[in-house]
């Protein structure tokens, strides 16, 4: 269990400094800094942009995460004369970056070669299935071929999904030929736009995997797999796009499920290599058993970490830095009672205007925070092009059903004004 002493800053140790890759749009970044605070540990930003860029931005350091190589070079600069003992990828972009880089500095962390599999989907359905690690069975294809020869060999329901994309953005499910069709050419006209080159994009079809849908949140430490929570996910996740609002926690499985998705997402981590750090894993769960749809070497995306509390309020976030920082993880512990986050999906693409009964919504029993994290006279986009959510309802309880309730409820009391754009429409 993590006590009150060990929740306080050790001031008798050396100082350590931790280099965090972070993106301009992510919402992770002051978890990991607070958290960084609460340790004494020292915090130096890498944003994903150029050097130049982040100069006139007045960012501490700008890479390129799309030249991990560089990246490394100029990481390595800065550890010449501030020496990291840690290097962490906020999200799943930064994760080649943060791999490389950490080899070159001789620093603990999952290799190249581990982070490339997590990254790419393709790799990874790859060494799941030479490992026998249940997942959905697959093929890759690439957007010069033909949609209509694609969709003719195709057995359905299908999934079309993009091979680095996360949060299920691109991901389309398709029941027949013509489905599978017009989701080809809405991923890859995605893929183009994030990409404008003549290269052909490449993606995945898989088979349509039924069932209840999970999120398991672990740590690990030299290949052993430590479960920090389960999450269910009570709404239906069965396409055609895969917007995930609801995250529940404990989760109400039976034991003997809940350790045989804790032994599959075990399994699937060591058919990629993953042997340390955080681990973020997806799975469905049928009557053949937990299948693994998604695995990636971070800790869970947006601000949904902020319902997990561990011994004396210790964050998700102290966790994985005290792990990376080499220093004593006592058995992490969940608080008592149940917590769960809503992320606030968007009904409609356009011009988001505002948010009205946000107070209505905190004055539900059981909800701590409405957090809207949409801007005013920005455009929004829904999934599966988009890749953002409206913001987040935080709740806790006595029991998941309470904070299911809690969260359904202030939900129904919020209100979203949201102007069309025929910008979007014509996109």
């Amino acid at each position: 269990m993590i006590t009150e002493e060990d929740t306080l800053v050790d001031v008798s140790r050396p100082a350590r400094r931790v280099l965090l890759l972070l993106t301009v749009t992510t919402y992770r970044s002051q978890a990991f800094v607070d958290a960084a605070a609460r340790l004494g540990i020292e915090v130096v930003a890498a944003t994903d942009m150029p050097r130049e860029l982040a100069e006139f931005w007045h960012q501490p350091l700008g890479v390129d995460f799309g030249d991990p190589d560089g990246a490394a070079r100029i990481i390595a600069d800065l550890a010449a004369t501030k020496p990291l003992d840690a290097i962490l990828a906020v999200d799943d972009s930064g994760s080649l970056v943060a791999a490389r880089a950490s080899a070159a500095l001789g620093l603990r962390h999952n290799g190249v070669e581990v982070a490339e599999a997590a990254r790419d989907k393709f790799i990874m359905r790859t060494l799941l299935r030479a490992a026998g690690v249940p997942s959905p069975p697959f093929e890759r294809h690439f957007s010069s071929e033909d949609p209509h020869a694609i969709a003719a060999a195709t057995a359905y329901p299908c999934v079309v999904k993009p091979l680095r994309l996360s949060g299920s953005r691109g991901v389309i499910r398709a029941n027949n030929r013509e489905e599978c069709v017009a989701a080809i050419a809405r991923l890859t006209a995605l893929l183009h736009n994030l990409e404008p080159t003549p290269e052909p994009k490449p993606f995945l079809i898989e088979q349509f995997i039924p069932g209840f849908e999970v999120a398991l949140e672990g740590l690990l430490d030299d290949g052993e797999l430590e479960v920090l929570a389960l999450f269910d996910k009570p709404d239906p996740l069965d396409g055609p796009f895969f917007e995930e609002t609801l995250y529940i926690t404990p989760s109400r499985l039976p034991s003997e499920v809940q350790r045989a998705i804790r032994d599959c997402a075990a399994a699937a981590a060591a058919a990629l290599g993953l042997r340390q750090g955080p681990m973020h894993a997806e799975l469905r769960v049928n009557e053949q058993g937990p299948w693994i749809v998604e695995l990636a070497g971070r800790s869970i995306g947006g601000l949904c970490s902020k319902t997990l509390r561990f011994g004396s309020a210790a964050s998700l976030e102290e966790l994985i830095l005290r792990q990376a920082c080499g220093l004593e993880i006592p058995t992490a512990a969940p608080d008592q009672g149940a917590g769960g986050v809503m992320m606030i999906p968007i009904p409609e693409g356009g011009i988001f205007k505002c948010a009205t009964g946000v107070e209505e919504a905190q004055a539900v029993p059981g909800i701590e925070e409405v957090t809207i994290t949409a801007k005013a006279q920005y455009p929004i986009v829904p999934l599966p092009e988009g890749d953002s959510y409206l913001g987040f309802i935080f709740a806790h309880g006595a029991t998941p059903a309470e904070v299911e309730q809690a969260l359904r409820e202030a939900h129904r009391r919020l209100r979203f004004t949201i102007q069309p754009s025929i910008a979007l429409q014509l996109a």
